[in-house]
């Protein structure tokens, strides 16, 4: 667990990307890592020269190296793409669960945290380079949910479930018109200081909230998401046993070519090094959603690298 200076009044602005690497300290120390790098790279661009600051980002340096070097054999902290999907994977999670909350109306502090927590999370992988625009549009739908219900309950109100402007996914297609929009402008994300990218000062305490309190608790079953269209089974049809005195014949063989995998190169389809790169990223992603117990995540990513490397198209 790092121990570091107090954060100075003109990085406060950062003082939570802190506290959630402290409260991952025990939970996940390499979104700890990586939640404190995002901060050292941003406290530099905003104060490097006050006699706090340097004490600050000379601690979070000490800390980093240190933690590179008792974890050097974790990919997940040496390997940009395989800590990108851990990251990811934890903000997804989290947005998926508050999601689902939101969708079956369970208004509460604890919907807040979580919406609130993958913003953030989502805000860390921007140390890994150009966001995905899957966790761009998650971003933004998470920090004005979490304004959005926080208001709500604030004012005591009822929160509507679900996107505000028919976006079924809920990703935030609409998000940025209704933040000032007619009907959601009074309580969309700039009220809080939301905008993109300045960092934003958090959400102002909640009547009878612990100020202190960590992350919310998700339940380790979480809830699923939005129900799609029911998939039928039909049973196996009845295997028919043919007379004794006639042999059964060998079960018919497709052709050998239905069995052949494609090869290493795509086949016909000439890889670049930045196909391989994403492939080999898919790949990544899909072991880390198997940490998570994601096998429909997992499945996805491998299809996707599949696709992309026997097609040349990335689906």
């Amino acid at each position: 667990m790092a121990s570091l200076p107090q954060c100075p009044a003109s990085l406060k602005q950062l003082q939570h990307y802190l506290k959630l690497a402290s409260d991952y300290d025990k939970r996940e120390p390499v979104v700890s890592y990586w939640a404190r790098l995002y901060t050292l790279q941003t406290a530099l661009k905003i104060d490097r020269k006050s006699p706090e600051a340097r004490a600050l980002l000379t601690g979070l340096m000490d800390y980093l190296e240190n933690f590179k070097k008792e974890h050097r054999d974790n990919d997940s902290v040496t390997n940009d793409v395989a800590g990108q999907a851990l990251v990811e994977n934890v903000a997804h999670k989290l947005f998926m669960w508050a999601d689902g909350e939101d969708r079956a109306a369970r208004f509460n502090k604890n919907v807040v945290k979580v919406f609130y927590t993958a913003g953030l999370l989502f805000d860390v992988c921007e140390v890994f380079g150009e966001v995905p625009e899957e966790v761009t549009n998650q971003r933004k739908y998470a920090k004005w949910k979490a304004t959005y219900i926080h208001n709500c309950l604030k004012n005591g109100e009822t929160p509507i479930p679900g996107p505000m402007a028919g976006d079924d996914e809920g990703l935030g297609e609409d998000v940025g018109g209704a933040e000032g929009g007619e009907e959601a402008g009074a309580v969309g994300g700039a009220a809080l200081g939301w905008s993109h990218p300045q960092p934003h000062p958090g959400l102002p305490s909640v009547p009878g909230e612990d100020e202190g309190a960590g992350l919310p608790s998700v339940p380790s079953s979480s809830p699923p998401p939005p129900p799609t269209a029911p998939r039928t089974s039909y049973p196996p049809p009845p295997q028919v046993q043919p007379p004794a005195h006639v042999p059964a014949a060998a079960p018919a063989r497709p052709p050998a070519a239905a069995f052949q995998m494609p090869e290493a190169t795509g086949g016909s389809v000439p890889l670049t090094p930045d196909m391989v790169a994403k492939a080999q990223k898919y790949c990544k992603w899909a072991v880390s959603a198997l940490d998570y117990d994601d096998s429909q995540t997992a499945i996805g990513n491998l299809q996707k690298a599949l696709t992309l490397l026997s097609t040349g198209h990335d689906s």
